[in-house]
């Protein structure tokens, strides 16, 4: 107790054995939720080969070859879901990445302050909306949008190149992808705004002090900076559109077929499980959809693996400045 103050002073030793305390805790609990996640993730990807056991010992790897899914006859291919799950999903970032990135950049970059705020509430809105939702905007809008006036104008005009060469019928891979790339803006937008605003001021102002035009602050200084958090709102946005699943199952036809043209029907592997799971007939076909789960995952890994590669060989040949 010193002159002056009626509290006793805590001894240094014992603030320091709390403070170690506390980080025991600390480090313990963290710990415990890293092992907790890598748990989970063990016990899917444990629980989906156990599952398909029984398909993978008969089928063996002519069900990632084969191009025909007929449960009637115990025909079960696996490629034609795989084909729509990949192409759907590819098309989707295609289109995503450009919108939400600019949309991102207008926000962070030009876009008044009082509009800032509101805007990036609703884009946050949208990603959070329930995919049926998604799905029944789809069938109700998109749809007959696409049958009587954007198929047939690519038919007309882009027919030649193959890969609009069908009927319109509004049903089909190009319809499921247009509503995976509105899905997955908000969330690459999201994540990329974050990662634009949290470049250092001092960036920019270098940027422009040796002259540089608004395209040359945010193609040199901002984009590179900011390029980690862009890719893995890429990545996320890409994940969404890999496992959708209500959104597809309502706009693609779902029809388990090799396809061409994007005005065909397809189905992707999340379309193909829920259409499938509920009506499994056979002893064989909930082993082969619980193997189509795992193909998924196995794919969604693949994904988020080589997109962190690619990450680290942009970070790797720009510098350390380019990392976060």
């Amino acid at each position: 107790m010193t002159p002056g103050n009626p509290f006793p002073t805590p001894s240094p030793r014992r603030t320091r054995r709390v403070s170690k305390l506390g980080d025991r805790i600390f480090v313990g609990v963290v710990a415990l939720a890293t092992a907790a996640i890598i748990a989970i993730m063990l016990a899917l990807i444990v629980v989906l080969l156990y599952g398909s056991r029984l398909a993978i010992t008969t089928l063996g790897f002519s069900y990632l070859t084969g191009r025909i899914w007929n449960p009637e006859f115990n025909i079960y291919g696996i490629l034609p879901a795989v084909e729509g799950t990949l192409v759907t999903s590819g098309i989707a970032l295609l289109i995503a990445i450009p919108l939400g990135l600019g949309a991102a950049i207008f926000l962070t970059q030009h876009a008044p302050t009082w509009l800032r705020a509101p805007v990036g509430q609703l884009i946050e809105l949208l990603a959070a909306i329930p995919s049926i939702i998604y799905g029944f905007w789809g069938l109700i809008v998109l749809v007959p949008l696409e049958r009587n006036v954007i198929e047939p104008g690519l038919v007309k005009y882009l027919g030649w190149t193959g890969l609009f060469n069908a009927t319109p019928i509004g049903l089909d891979v190009f319809t499921a992808s247009l509503v995976l790339s509105v899905m997955a803006i908000p969330t690459i937008t999201a994540v990329s705004r974050d990662a634009l605003a949290a470049v250092p001021r001092a960036q920019k102002e270098a940027a422009i002090a040796i002259g540089a035009t608004d395209w040359e602050v945010t193609r040199r200084a901002v984009l590179p900076y900011a390029r980690s958090g862009i890719v893995a709102g890429a990545v996320l946005g890409l994940g969404r559109a890999l496992g959708e699943t209500m959104a597809v199952l309502l706009v693609i036809g779902n029809h388990t077929i090799i396809f061409t043209s994007l005005l065909a029907q397809g189905s992707t592997i999340a379309s193909l499980i829920a259409n499938d799971f509920f009506e499994a007939a056979t002893p064989l076909e909930v082993p082969t959809l619980l193997e189509a789960g795992l193909v998924l995952l196995l794919i969604a890994l693949a994904v988020n693996v080589a997109a962190r590669l690619v990450l680290a060989r942009f970070q790797a040949v720009g510098g350390g400045a380019a990392a976060e």
